[in-house]
């Protein structure tokens, strides 16, 4: 459905901000028609856009992951929602693609720690996306300004302070989402049980119970979904996992059940708990939430019962990976192999993937790899990946490389220099379990195998440390020649 001219001032230039650690830059990236409406535009209400259809009546709001030491060394140079998956993908794919195919189509993506990449994949990915008139991936850099001359403090003050740029469309709900989760979920569901209960606030919750370390609250909700009270791991009145899971309070019909941190929060209710309630929350979770409950706010709880990976340890992001193998269409794995929900990334020109003998299975290969006479199994192997003779790759995770090295010298100012060891995995080499980070170099007949079985262990100057028993290759590592790991 459009909106008529009469009703709406159309504009052009849609801005993206970019920034780094000292600057920050403004630069026209579109040129769409776009729909204004000024804030000061009354009867916002549900009521009034009953009849318009998600596209224009939500917006969404993606986080693209904050500092976390569990994901190290994956992190050192990317944020969580730039991480490679399955081959082909970042982990903020999955995010941004569950909101184009649920016809959310005004996406803001908020960035900060270690932003320099996952700007960079947005921008190419989603900017050219021919998502049509009204509909965008804006990325939106943590900036500094006259007012407020410090970086974002927290997922709450974040959106306090970007407040400016999304109040620019009417919508009547904005859809805040963590970039760096692992699942497939229809949000039109969703933002009907929001709309129909009439609540200020709706939080995805959790319906089956897993091993997770839920750092997103639990919810304590009565037989009508009604959220009642709202804590934290580490607050004074949280219990354990899991009586707070699998028991429900005695002497109500209430349960106990963890947040997925995904939150549908009414245009006028977010301004006015950001902007008059609670003028200092820096945190959505530990602040708002329960500052809302306080205020006597209709909180109201969504139940989930699908696969929903929070990747936030190299353990899960290791799952993660080995379950993208699997093709069965069931809901305990994400199903990379979807037509009606398929997964969205960056267009890349790459040729197919040239195999010369190789034996594969039970694996995923990535686009444009160079596989010579070698064996690989139950692996993911990454875009650009150059595996030569006689390597055997087992139950790992090779992110792949930004380049091609394919010859033996490079020419620097003229001279020809000898390259020792070429970005990928030489001759005679043996991966088993491990990851092997963007670009790094292995030498011939290298044998990371864990041989002594450790569990942690930071070599981090030799170009690898160990996480959960998974050998890490750093990236842009160099692993000489007839190395044993």
């Amino acid at each position: 459905m459009q909106i008529s001219s009469s009703s709406f001032t159309k504009f052009t230039n849609l801005y993206t901000i970019r920034s780094s650690s000292d600057h920050h830059q403004w630069r026209h990236n579109y040129n769409l028609k776009q729909l204004f409406v000024p804030s000061s535009c009354p009867n916002l209400s549900v009521s009034n856009f009953q009849h318009l259809p998600l596209n224009q009546s939500v917006a969404a709001i993606v986080f693209g992951g904050g500092s976390d030491t569990e994901l190290y060394p994956l992190t050192k140079t990317r944020s969580k929602g730039a991480i490679p998956i399955a081959a082909n993908y970042r982990l903020i794919d999955a995010v941004i693609s569950n909101c184009i195919n649920s016809d959310i189509t005004k996406i803001y993506a908020i960035t900060q720690f270690n932003s320099t990449s996952l700007n960079s994949h947005l921008s190419k990915a989603y900017s050219g996306f021919g998502l049509g008139k009204d509909r965008f991936v804006e990325v939106i850099a943590a900036y500094q300004s006259l007012e407020d001359q410090g970086w974002f403090q927290g997922t709450a003050d974040a959106i306090r302070r970007c407040l400016w740029v999304f109040e620019e469309f009417p919508v009547t709900e904005f859809l805040v989402l963590p970039g760096h989760h692992l699942y497939k979920m229809d949000y039109k569901t969703l933002i009907e049980d929001h709309r129909r209960s009439r609540a200020d606030i709706t939080i995805v919750g959790l319906s089956s119970v897993t091993d997770h370390d839920f750092g997103f609250g639990f919810m304590e909700v009565d037989s009508t979904n009604l959220v009642t009270r709202f804590t934290i791991k580490g607050q004074q009145d949280m219990i354990s996992v899991e009586n707070r899971t699998t028991t429900r309070s005695e002497g109500t019909s209430s349960r106990s059940v963890p947040s997925a941190g995904i939150y549908v929060i009414g245009r006028e209710q977010i301004v006015k708990l950001l902007r008059e309630c609670l003028i200092k929350a820096k945190d959505l979770a530990s602040e708002i939430i329960p500052g809302a409950i306080s205020e006597g706010m209709k909180v109201k709880a969504h139940m989930f019962d699908g696969y929903w990976e929070d990747v936030k340890s190299v353990g899960a992001y290791y799952r993660a990976n080995m379950e993208s193998i699997k093709r069965c269409r069931s809901d305990s794995n994400y199903r990379f192999y979807d037509r009606q929900c398929p997964l969205y990334t960056m267009p890349r020109c790459l040729p197919p993937s040239s195999m010369s003998e190789a034996v594969i299975t039970n694996s995923i290969i990535g686009d444009g790899c160079i596989l010579d006479r070698c064996v690989i199994r139950g692996s993911v192997v990454g875009m650009r990946t150059r595996i030569a003779d006689e390597v055997i790759v087992e139950d790992s995770i090779i992110v792949g490389s930004d380049i091609y090295e394919m010859e033996e010298y490079e020419r620097r100012k003229g001279k020809e220099k000898k390259i020792e060891i070429r970005i990928g995995i030489g001759e005679k080499s043996r991966i088993k379990r491990a990851i092997v980070d963007k670009n790094a170099r292995i030498g011939k007949n290298v044998m990371i195998i864990n041989r002594d079985n450790v569990e942690e262990g930071n070599r981090e100057a030799e170009g690898y440390v160990i996480r959960e028993g998974i050998i890490i290759i750093l990236r842009n590592a160099v692993i000489p020649n007839d190395s044993i790991l």
